[in-house]
């Protein structure tokens, strides 16, 4: 069983593990009874909370929580998100009213319940007024669709500024922050946690163990990608990029660690992060029932300071290996325009003039 942690100061208790529904569906796993059967072993080890997303397999993910959660609405804590684009369609995306107010109904009907315990801004969209956003959620939250909501891979000054502006404009505030945190990708140490903590956030991280890299699979002598997801997603997972190649070669000493403390890999990198004074619960990512099953004895794990200080050793405090884990890079670093005056063009492929 877990055990229970405020959920920022709203009063809410939640399990210091949550079950992440990102692999539920085609894109993970695409057996709807067999999902269930997880959420269901989920709930009864005590985990009281969920997370999906509007675009976790195009929606089918809410429909699978929807049906698991049937006659136990109640009992759960749930979350959703929205941002990216569902679908063909060019409006079906962003942080603006216009879409949020449609969003929210495509998620109430596909999880088969009236209201969302916690709807999240997936990623942040600079050329969208962040008081439009809030502004609307607000609305949603005085509807009673939306009890609280938050955000997910903030930066701190998105984070003050959301703050900032539920404040002098009387909007409701967000509550959370989910940011990505693991022993790989520790940025979020440096500012985001400290920040979340000055304002009484809940902290969800997502991914702790850092896209399936802390799951015991990955040793130095790999070469080859060894998932779907790291099919598509070379940049984080292809071995011949040097950021990756040096993320081998620091888990054959995590790996060491935790066999040193008779741990599995993955009880270490979740009771790292769970050991965070700033975070409240651990999203978790299953596919299959054991997955889960390797999972949920972390919540029990506490590590020494001893362990942790070889962990710091590893990967100093504050470091992300891989820049492409951060989970977002705003426009300012990856649209040359916004660092170039008089809006030049790059150069033709063939090299400079």
């Amino acid at each position: 069983m877990v055990d229970y942690r405020p959920f920022g100061r709203t009063g809410v208790q939640i399990s210091t593990l949550t079950l992440g529904a990102m692999n539920f569906g085609q894109r993970g796993n695409p057996d709807h009874d067999d999902s269930i059967r997880i959420i269901h072993r989920a709930l009864d080890e005590g985990i009281n909370a969920i997370d999906t997303a509007d675009v976790y397999s195009a929606g089918e993910s809410e429909e699978i929580v929807g049906k698991a959660l049937q006659g136990r609405r109640d009992d759960v804590f749930l979350a959703t998100k929205f941002h990216h684009q569902v679908g063909d369609n060019p409006h079906h995306r962003g942080n603006s009213r216009r879409w949020i107010f449609q969003a929210v109904e495509n998620s109430l009907r596909r999880l088969g319940t009236d209201w969302i315990d916690l709807y999240q801004v997936h990623r942040p969209e600079p050329g969208t007024d962040l008081d439009e956003t809030l502004g609307a959620l607000t609305d949603l939250v005085r509807q009673g669709k939306v009890r609280y909501f938050g955000t997910s891979t903030f930066g701190p000054s998105d984070i003050v500024e959301s703050q900032w502006i539920a404040q002098q404009r009387g909007r409701e505030r967000p509550v959370s922050e989910q940011p990505p945190y693991s022993i790989l990708a520790r940025g979020v140490e440096r500012e985001v946690l400290p920040v979340a903590q000055r304002y009484g956030l809940a902290v969800i991280p997502w991914s702790p163990l850092a896209g399936g890299w802390l799951s015991g699979r990955y040793h130095s002598g790999l070469t080859t990608p060894i998932s779907i997801r790291a099919g598509r997603m070379p940049a984080r997972y292809d071995p011949s990029v040097p950021a990756n190649a040096a993320k081998l070669a620091v888990i054959d000493e995590l790996n060491a660690l935790a066999e040193q403390a008779g741990l599995s890999v993955i009880h270490l990198a979740i009771a790292f992060v769970l050991q965070h004074p700033a975070v409240t619960s651990a999203i978790i990512g299953p596919r299959t029932l054991a997955h889960l099953e390797s999972q949920l004895g972390a919540a029990k794990v506490t590590l020494s300071a001893d362990v942790l200080d070889r962990i710091d050793a590893i990967v100093p405090p504050g470091t992300t290996l891989n820049p492409a884990d951060a989970g977002y890079h705003p426009p300012s670093l990856t649209d040359p325009a916004q660092r170039r005056r008089g809006g030049a063009a790059p150069a033709a492929a063939g090299g400079a003039r």
